[in-house]
């Protein structure tokens, strides 16, 4: 039976979740975001995919225009809501897309549900790597507490979340736990779907001179040790930019995971 498009909310513990589903019979695919970012970045991977393909993206907690605001934006809920969205829309087993703190969350689903994950792409994030220290979590603060000048504008537009200057930097201090070697590392070595990676090159929001790329060398070591999970692509484009530049890598990346999965090969 062929399933039809469909745009509403998703109620999930005490919040709501603006979803959009393609529909089609194709094989699903659902996206997930970076940590303050809204569904609208994908636009272009899914035009580049095209309607073979069955597309659900959403707008986590207090992100976009119409997610509703929530008492818990930890990353636990960020799972929760991968599980309340796929199940509302009755799909039993997805390939992920995530970029950014998506691709954690993706990492962390896919080691959860292995039989529900047809692989994963991960899109300049989930690298294992020590970037958290006390320096950083006073800047990750100083940081967000500059952007409450912006705030109300950007808001307006759907650009930034409703969520307080302190709730955003405690969520990417708590990503910054989560992305540590001994903490990350375990979790993508326990992979057993495909898995590959698109990384960006430079910078990002926030970092400074060579950062990110010392954290993006952190896959190297993983790579090594779980023949499940390849380099797709390294690319040009910065963190912030890829999406919009390099989104027909991301595509290839998605096709390679599901050519992965229906020939069984692994290593």
């Amino acid at each position: 039976m062929t399933n039809s498009a469909w745009t509403g909310l998703v109620p999930v513990d005490d919040t709501a979740l603006a979803v959009t589903d393609t529909g089609g019979d194709g094989p699903p695919v659902i996206y997930l975001n970076g940590q303050f970012a809204t569904q609208g970045y994908w636009r272009r991977v899914r035009a580049e995919l095209g309607p073979q393909w069955r597309h659900i993206t959403f707008d986590g907690r207090a992100r976009g225009r119409r997610s509703g605001r929530s008492a818990d934006y930890s990353f636990e809920a960020a799972l929760r809501d991968v599980d309340a969205v796929l199940e509302a829309r009755g799909v039993d087993r997805a390939l992920l897309v995530g970029w950014s703190y998506g691709a954690v969350v993706a990492a962390h689903w896919a080691a959860r549900n292995p039989g529900r994950t047809v692989g994963a792409v991960l899109v300049d994030g989930a690298f294992p790597y020590d970037w958290l220290d006390d320096a950083m979590e006073k800047r990750i603060h100083t940081l967000f507490g500059r952007l409450r000048l912006i705030a109300p504008v950007l808001r307006l537009a759907g650009l930034m979340p409703r969520m307080t200057a302190r709730q955003q930097a405690e969520s990417n201090i708590e990503l910054g736990r989560l992305s540590r070697t001994e903490a990350l590392g375990p979790v993508l070595d326990t992979l057993t779907v495909p898995a590959r990676y698109v990384v960006a090159s430079g910078t990002s929001f926030g970092s400074r001179n060579d950062e990110q790329e010392r954290i993006r060398a952190g896959l190297d070591a993983v790579m090594t040790r779980n023949s499940h999970i390849r380099l797709s692509a390294k690319v040009s484009s910065n963190h912030g930019a890829l999406l919009r530049r390099d989104y027909r890598a991301v595509a290839s990346a998605v096709r390679e995971v599901a050519v992965t999965d229906r020939e069984g090969v692994t290593s």
